[in-house]
């Protein structure tokens, strides 16, 4: 069954106040609401837990925050992103000079990009995550103060966005999802959200 189909019953949450990850789940063609999650800003997370796991440990917390608004027939979405750059997370930039200084690390080498999703309803929750590998290449500091000026990336992960120029003229592949790297892996999501559908609905 399509996607549509299944969600006819119920209703979909999308616990983001990201405007990317709103465009990427309309792409699946399906209705949904937006709960807003601007609580959620900087939040902490367990420095002994691995890097890879910190995007669904966000995800499940940010879910957290609505167990409570959850009946039936609602399925609720949070994501988290990080940029994994030398064994370390880059954060979103506080201003343009932290902008410059991340994407002078991320240049002319790869990193990961991974993004941890929590679906959840009122008696069940599952969580995954999707990693993709990006290749920028040797960007000169006139590129990356163009990019920082006139895009203002300060609220995107690793402070660039794939989809606007930079990921244009700098982005020499990727190793992965490119729906990932703009913060919704919808090709996994998609298949994961109709298997959770049919297993609520059992």
């Amino acid at each position: 069954m399509l996607l549509q189909e299944l969600l006819v019953d119920k209703k979909l949450v999308l616990a983001s106040k990201s405007p990317r990850r709103r465009n990427l789940l309309k792409g699946l063609d399906v209705d949904f609401e937006i709960w807003d999650t601007s609580h959620d800003d900087d939040e902490p997370f367990p420095q002994n837990i691995p890097l890879h796991d910190v995007p669904v440990y966000l995800a499940r917390h940010k879910a957290s925050h609505f167990a409570d608004r959850l009946d039936a027939k609602t399925i609720l979405l949070a994501c988290d992103t990080i940029v994994v750059c030398c064994n370390q997370i880059l954060g979103k930039p506080k201003d343009e000079a932290a902008a410059r200084q991340i994407l002078g690390a991320l240049q002319n080498k790869s990193h990961t990009v991974i993004t941890g999703v929590c679906i959840k309803s009122k008696d069940v929750e599952r969580v995954f995550s999707v990693s993709s590998e990006v290749y920028f290449k040797r960007l000169s500091p006139e590129q990356i103060d163009y990019y920082v000026s006139k895009y203002k990336p300060f609220d995107k992960a690793g402070a660039y966005g794939v989809q606007e120029w930079i990921g244009y003229v700098g982005v020499e592949r990727i190793d992965g999802s490119y729906y990932n790297v703009m913060g919704l892996p919808v090709e996994t999501l998609y298949d994961q959200l109709i298997s959770f559908i049919k297993l609520i609905s059992k």
